[in-house]
């Protein structure tokens, strides 16, 4: 009696005498005797090698049988894509891998992830399939990126998208925003030289053009901050309250000048700066505020008195103006009385003569009265 065995085009088959390997079968059909202790695995070459039960070392010994493996070593530290045909079919990790090349063409591509920046090599299409195995990172095109390997600073990123293997150095990423930034100081107070507390809105604005050293400098912007307040309370401290007041641009000025000694240390550009707000306390305002209104009353009486000294400077010369001449004085006597008959609703006359006689009368005969 025989049990027949057939292996298809696609399949190979492994001879075992009692439980032991003997050898590899190609594609065909084979008689077994059914007494015998033989049997035989078929196994599916189009899908990776391993027999149920047994370790891979028994069969690495058939020379005939290697020929149509690949055997693939991964060591710790590394990774293998493989690649089937040219299309990408996984990601091999530490261990050992076994595959046909009979009807599929394979092909491996071994990276170490102790270098963690995924190699060229690795195409785009493929780096989404990776997902569990690398990590991303964004750098916009506002930004400017600083790559670190266990804390330790390796270069500078351009804007773009960066791949990194999850391994035994670890990634990160700091982004440097390159944008114009303002820093601002609010209700700083100060004190000027004649002993005055005030309170001051400052403003500044900066852009980072060495991400580098902005990075290296523990807390950046507090330690620009501080900067900032130091320069102001060393040039406030030098002004009279009423200078202050005066002088605001000159302080942007000298703030803005000041800083951009202190640029490179920090990285930066400084691009403008100014005072935004004085705030006084409630005493001196008052203080102020009656100063001012004196100033402005004094300006009025000053005003006031000029105006009185040049109407009773006309006055006068129009005095002598009519004393000199006799037709100017009939003249202003005459408008005088149109003024008054302006004012007046009827005019009753009595006694004789003529209304023009009666109205000169009126007025009076100067020269009579001169004689």
């Amino acid at each position: 009696m025989f049990k027949k065995v057939t292996i298809q085009t696609d399949e190979r088959g492994l001879l075992f005498r009692k439980g032991s390997y003997d050898k590899y079968l190609q594609p065909g059909t084979y008689r077994l005797s059914s007494f015998s202790d033989e049997t035989v695995v078929v196994l599916n070459i189009t899908k990776p090698f391993a027999v149920e039960g047994k370790d891979l070392q028994l069969f690495l010994h058939d020379d005939q049988l290697l020929r149509e493996l690949d055997v693939i070593e991964v060591q710790d530290h590394e990774y293998v894509l493989h690649y089937e045909d040219g299309k990408f079919a996984g990601l091999l990790t530490a261990g050992r891998y076994v595959f046909w090349n009979i009807l599929k063409k394979h092909a491996y591509v071994r990276v170490d992830i102790r270098q963690p920046e995924l190699p060229a090599e690795v195409d785009l299409a493929v780096r989404p399939r990776l997902m569990a195995y690398c990590q991303t990172f964004e750098v916009a095109s506002y930004e400017s990126g600083v790559l670190f390997y266990n804390h330790v600073m390796q270069k500078e990123l351009k804007p773009g998208k960066y791949y990194f293997w999850k391994g035994p150095t670890a990634v990160t990423v700091k982004t440097v925003d390159l944008r114009q930034q303002q820093m601002d100081m609010t209700g700083q107070e100060m004190m000027t030289e004649d002993k005055v507390t005030l309170r001051l809105n400052f403003v500044c604005q900066y852009k980072i053009v060495n991400p580098l050293r902005a990075l290296e400098i523990k807390s950046f912007e507090d330690q620009m901050y501080i900067q900032l307040q130091l320069i102001l309370r060393e040039y406030i401290g030098t002004l009279k309250l009423d200078d202050l007041l005066k002088m605001k641009q000159e302080i942007a000025a000298f703030v803005l000048s000041r800083l951009n000694e202190k640029s490179e240390d920090y990285g930066v550009a400084f691009v403008s700066a100014g005072v935004k707000d004085i705030i006084l306390p409630g005493d001196i305002k008052d203080i102020l505020n009656t100063v001012l209104l004196a100033e402005k009353k004094a300006q009025a009486n000053l005003i006031t008195r000029r105006e009185e000294t040049a109407s009773t400077r006309s006055l006068l010369n129009t005095a002598k103006l009519m004393d000199e001449n006799q037709t100017l004085y009939r003249l202003k006597e005459l408008e005088f009385l149109e003024k008054i008959c302006e004012k007046i609703g009827t005019i009753s006359l009595t006694g004789g003569g003529n209304l023009l006689e009666q109205l000169n009368s009126l007025l009076g005969d100067k020269s009579a009265g001169k004689a």
